[in-house]
């Protein structure tokens, strides 16, 4: 069977997250202690007790769900589960790096400590926000974007779902493009609770820091094709793979077609692979036929056979 495994982005972290693990797989505790030495914060008393409001916070959450998924696609790997494909949502992109054996787990949880750091600190010089749009096509939320560019920076971010968009950018241009969302239909207009522009050009700061650190990360050939948000085009290549992590900071998570480009590549089931069930959720959106399993605890690693 052709698996592909899908990795969660911001969102997905919850308070409790990873401790069944710890409690069942030595692995897991190896892992979540080279983490706190690397982080120099105790990443398992934050993503086990809380409280929510740290765990929420952006250079906490990103290492918090990275860490979960790679040890998930490490006990995955250790029963034998091999992808024929894997893709990640925004920061899920380096767990699926890490998973497909391109980016060491150090290396890896180096880059999205700095990556959450470099997006906090942007957030707090430029601040910003972000909105859910659901209901209205692609093209209407691109047009109402450049409809309210005349109020601030506001652009498509998340291309979730074929009727779900989220939209980035500066406070009074995304309030302006909620406001537009609302009086040309749309079912729902969501603020998100996040600390900054995320996939915007209030991120070029971060982009360019993260860039240079980028430069000096040893990638290898991935042991499967890796789709970037960016292009939405499977690849193996290590300079497109490091241009397009670059480049995903302030370019919008193209996930709709990134499912379309798996689902045309073959693939029977997708595991999402990490905390929470999000994904799953956005691919029976996207194709209804989807087969999408989440495996984030023991219960669900213990059953992927059966």
């Amino acid at each position: 069977m052709k698996l592909a495994l899908i990795f969660p982005g911001q969102a997905s972290q919850y308070v409790g997250m990873g401790k069944d693990l710890c409690e069942r797989y030595p692995l897991a505790n190896e892992f979540y202690d080279k983490a706190s030495d690397v982080l120099e914060f105790d990443l398992k008393q934050i993503s086990f007790q809380g409280p929510e409001e740290e765990l929420k916070q952006t250079r906490i959450t990103q290492p918090a769900i990275f860490v979960h998924s790679v040890i998930v696609a490490h006990l995955l790997a250790e029963r034998g589960v091999r992808p024929a494909i894997v893709a990640g949502h925004s920061l899920g992109e380096y767990s699926a790096l890490v998973g497909a054996q391109a980016i060491s787990f150090e290396d890896g949880l180096r880059l999205v400590k700095l990556r959450g750091e470099l997006m906090q600190q942007a957030g707090n010089r430029n601040p910003g926000t972000m909105a859910a749009i659901l209901g209205l096509k692609t093209e209407q939320v691109t047009a109402i974007c450049r409809e309210a560019e005349d109020a601030g920076v506001v652009v498509p971010a998340n291309f979730n779902s074929p009727e779900q968009v989220v939209i980035s950018g500066s406070i009074t241009g995304v309030h302006k493009a909620m406001e537009l969302a609302k009086t040309k239909g749309a079912k729902r207009v969501v603020e998100l609770v996040v600390s900054g522009a995320f996939h915007s050009p209030l991120m070029i700061p971060a982009r360019d820091q993260l860039g240079q650190a980028l430069a000096k990360i040893k990638i290898q050939k991935p042991s499967c094709p890796v789709v970037p948000n960016v292009t939405a085009e499977p690849t193996e290549d290590v300079e497109v793979i490091r241009r397009c992590l670059v480049e995903q900071l302030t370019s919008p998570v193209q996930w709709v077609d990134s499912m379309r480009t798996v689902i045309n590549f073959g693939v029977e089931k997708f595991l999402e692979v990490g905390p929470g069930k999000v994904l799953c959720g956005l691919l029976r959106r996207i194709d209804r036929q989807a087969v999408c399993e989440t495996v984030g605890t023991v219960e669900e690693i213990e059953n992927i056979h059966n």
